[in-house]
């Protein structure tokens, strides 16, 4: 018998500006397989995310009342639904002495806010590496939208680090499946 062994992880999230959506033409990046930006794509922020929630489906279910059939009722698949995704960050990066704050995803907002279009969606990919460095799981979101920001809970008694928080509303979410390793 085998033991099943847990091994810690680590994460790397980016953010690809999507490409201009077409009219009547949907597409799917990485619906083949794997994933990989286009060449010269623009890339939002630094990563270094600490957390990431929301890598949820649900499927909307309607019920079908059958005449003449009362023993239960039919059941169809209705809508995907999509949860919004959580990152969370630190704030400030570089040294301690002169740690700045990466500004890129409170602006990303802001244009939107300010009315700035056509309005710049971007597709995020999310890899899950073992200890080895390999990519162990990759989800891909379509075109997503930064539904809300979240700046620290700033208070000096607790000495606490300061975390920002993005949400991120999205058109897809697919887990791409993994080439095992050689």
């Amino acid at each position: 018998m085998s033991e099943l062994l847990l091994t810690t992880f680590r994460f790397d999230v980016r953010l690809i500006a999507s490409p201009q959506v077409i009219a009547g033409r949907q597409r799917l990046p990485g619906a083949a397989g794997g994933y990989s930006a286009p060449q010269g794509s623009q890339v939002l922020g630094s990563g270094a995310f600490q957390e990431v929630s929301g890598l949820d489906i649900e499927l909307d279910i309607q019920e079908y009342v059958e005449g003449g059939r009362n023993n239960g009722v039919v059941r169809r698949v209705g809508r995907a639904k999509y949860a919004p995704l959580l990152l969370k960050r630190g704030m400030f990066h570089g040294e301690p002495a002169d740690a700045r704050v990466n500004a890129e995803l409170w602006h990303w907002l802001q244009r939107i806010a300010n009315g700035v279009r056509p309005v710049r969606r971007y597709d995020g990919v999310i890899h899950v590496m073992g200890a080895d460095g390999t990519v162990r799981a990759s989800w891909v979101f379509d075109r997503g939208l930064p539904q809300k920001i979240k700046g620290p809970e700033l208070n000096a008694r607790t000495g606490e680090i300061a975390i920002e928080e993005l949400t991120i509303a999205h058109e897809g979410l697919r887990l791409l499946p993994v080439e095992p390793p050689q």
